[in-house]
């Protein structure tokens, strides 16, 4: 016969196996998500990972990491966004791209001011062959945005906002010019097809890359998402930090907690 504490210790072999249930539970259903007024982004890094539950809005990378790629769970993941509460003045559905400049060491690097059979008005002048400047780097950013908007499986494309992630990951022109020129080819597109658009980054990444922006450019007014914080409490904060260029406004900021990416409403 079994004694008393060994029949006791029977009982209970399996509180270790429900403990490792509850972390992974956890683990896979953030308690941030469904956080007043915050959602959450992703992308290609969260394929096959359970995104969190409830968030208020999402938004989705389009990219794999680069501008010229398409994020492989871009449409389970736009499923999983329009799932989402809409209880905040965002859009329930949001989606950012990569961004870049990066000349002639790119995969592909445009010679004219013509693009999927359209012919673009380039206020640079005329992009050439083996011409790095602002009019190519303008014409590449315009054909990022065409290619994002229409061939990697996005329906309607003007129903959506569309932020420009840029970081100094991606490969960038040692020329600001240049570099405003390529992010305002790709908003000059997306407003071609009445969508809207702002600039997700950080203040130091944005002055790195793109540098003042001039009140003439379209990007002077644009909204923008900070990233940088690491709790909710700090990203609220920021909503009060000036916006990245000096006539926009702070819309969004993010922090990171868990493993994933949430994203607080300033408006």
């Amino acid at each position: 016969m079994m004694s008393a504490t060994r029949s006791v210790l029977s009982r209970f072999r399996w509180l270790p196996a429900l403990a490792v249930t509850i972390v992974l539970m956890l683990q896979a259903v953030p308690a941030e998500a469904a956080a007043a007024g915050v959602g959450n982004d992703v992308s290609w890094p969260q394929c096959g990972r359970a995104l969190p539950k409830g968030p208020a809005f999402g938004i989705v990378g389009v990219n794999n990491g680069l501008a010229n790629t398409t994020n492989p769970c871009l449409a389970t993941q736009l499923t999983w966004a329009a799932s989402s509460s809409g209880s905040t003045a965002q859009p329930k559905v949001q989606l950012y791209v990569n961004t870049a400049n990066p000349g002639l060491a790119g995969s592909w690097w445009p010679t004219s001011n013509t693009y999927a059979g359209t012919n673009v008005f380039n206020p640079y002048g005329d992009c050439k062959a083996n011409d790095v400047g602002p009019a190519c780097s303008y014409m590449y950013g315009w054909a990022k945005a065409y290619d994002d908007a229409y061939i990697r499986g996005i329906s309607n494309p003007s129903a959506y906002t569309w932020w420009l992630d840029v970081e100094t990951g991606n490969s960038w022109s040692g020329d600001k010019v240049a570099n405003r020129a390529d992010l305002e080819g790709m908003v000059a597109f997306f407003s071609s097809i009445n969508a809207k658009t702002g600039i997700y980054s950080t203040a130091t990444q944005w002055s790195q890359i793109a540098g003042t922006v001039p009140a003439a450019s379209p990007l002077f007014t644009l909204p923008s998402w900070l990233a940088g914080a690491r709790t909710l409490t700090a990203a609220t904060r920021n909503c009060s930090n000036a916006a990245l260029t000096g006539g926009g406004r702070v819309s969004l900021t993010q922090y990171v907690s868990g493993g994933y990416d949430y994203d607080y409403s300033c408006i």
